[in-house]
């Protein structure tokens, strides 16, 4: 039988809510739970809650997988699996790498399942999930017979939950490279290496998206391994795509010799540096985009984070030329699209631009937000034309 937890009035409100997670401090009674538990919810008067997964350490000690009073079992995983497969059977097209679960989006908390073509890349990023990886990577082969399963769980939040970080092979044989396609652009992928689980697919739909927009000369800044710059360069006449790491750039090169695409030109170079050398040098674009890491990993951050957006989108409104195109992004949760149009809108006006919106796009849909869970949106892409 599972062990119970008691959560106080605070924890059953945001349950009812329907928010996945409970914090430390509204627990009343653990009873004992031990690290990596599926656990019974319960309120002051023992009336069920919900089923969750407990950890010992973070300071999200409980993380809901039902709100119903069911049995958590092997089944219960499967059908949960069955229905995000589902989901991306509908929104997935032209694509070989998609998330196949993201997490508390698909009422899976802390599990994250990426499929790069006939390969798979798991993380379990809490006690709870870490404790069930066995069993998802059975489930993982029974239905999908996979070349290979990954567990990239060198994420820096499993130090929350006293989890080792780690990179293994958790089934099949070593991936290697593994092309992928977005449409009809490659990218080599390697799952082992590389950010995240191996590539930057929650701008998979943006980067098809901004395809359309690439004409005349086009920059591309935090290019990472050249998304957006082989998109671009697929109506652009000249794409300069720029990145700090020499691995990532590397990468990029070997991804534009794939698609043959001779009109971009990698540069290894720090990006806010290279926005002003060709700012004061006079240089001009019909096109730029700007896909930056998160500059606010959390709320401390989000005032440093407004400066760095602002002088960015700032430098490239000032660059671009009358009726140019800005693709722009930010990947952190803790700005919201109320501040991040604030950030563009001051930085228009400092350029003495006039800035239409286009376009305002998210994560790519096999990313969803759960709509009772605003931590699951991030990514917030705007196309805009500049005048």
């Amino acid at each position: 039988m599972a062990t119970t937890i008691t959560v106080n009035k605070r924890g059953v409100e945001r349950a009812r809510a329907r928010h996945l997670w409970i914090y430390r401090s509204d627990l009343v009674d653990t009873k004992n739970a031990k690290a990596g538990d599926i656990v019974r919810v319960t309120d002051a008067k023992n009336k069920f809650v919900g089923h969750a997964l407990y950890s010992t350490t973070s300071q999200i000690a409980l993380r809901f997988v039902s709100f119903d009073d069911c049995d958590i079992n092997r089944d219960f995983w499967l059908a949960r699996l069955l229905a995000a497969a589902a989901l991306r059977q509908q929104v997935v097209q032209n694509a070989n790498a998609y998330r196949l679960v993201y997490g508390e989006s698909d009422l899976l908390p802390s599990l994250i399942i990426d499929r790069f073509d006939d390969c798979l890349v798991v993380q379990t990023l809490s006690q709870g999930m870490e404790a069930l990886k066995q069993m998802w990577t059975e489930l993982l082969v029974e239905r999908y017979h996979p070349r290979a399963i990954v567990e990239r769980n060198d994420a820096k939040v499993r130090e929350m939950e006293s989890l080792p970080r780690q990179t293994s092979l958790l089934y099949g044989e070593e991936s290697g490279e593994i092309l992928i396609n977005e449409g009809d652009v490659k990218f080599a992928v390697n799952l082992q290496q590389g950010q995240k689980t191996g590539a930057f697919l929650d701008q998979r739909e943006n980067r098809l998206a901004a395809a359309s927009y690439g004409r005349g000369r086009a920059l591309d800044c935090f290019t990472f391994q050249g998304g957006f710059a082989l998109h671009l360069a697929k109506r652009a006449e000249q794409v300069m795509a720029i990145d700090v790491s020499a691995a990532a750039i590397q990468q990029a090169r070997r991804n534009g010799e794939l698609n043959q695409a001779a009109n971009i030109e990698f540069v290894e170079a720090n990006v806010f540096d290279r926005l002003n050398e060709l700012q004061k040098a006079g240089e001009r674009f019909d096109c730029i985009n700007l896909d930056p890491p998160a500059f606010a990993k959390n709320r401390a951050a989000v005032q440093g984070a407004v400066r760095g957006y602002k002088e960015i989108n700032l430098r490239a409104l000032k660059m671009l030329e009358a009726g140019g195109t800005l693709i722009t992004s930010t990947c952190s949760h803790h700005l919201s699209e109320e501040q991040f149009l604030n950030v563009i809108a001051q930085a228009a006006s400092d350029a003495g631009r006039s800035v239409q919106i286009i376009e305002k796009r998210s994560q790519s849909r096999d990313h969803p937000v759960l709509i009772s869970m605003p931590e699951t949106y991030y990514l917030k892409c705007l196309i805009l034309r500049v005048e």
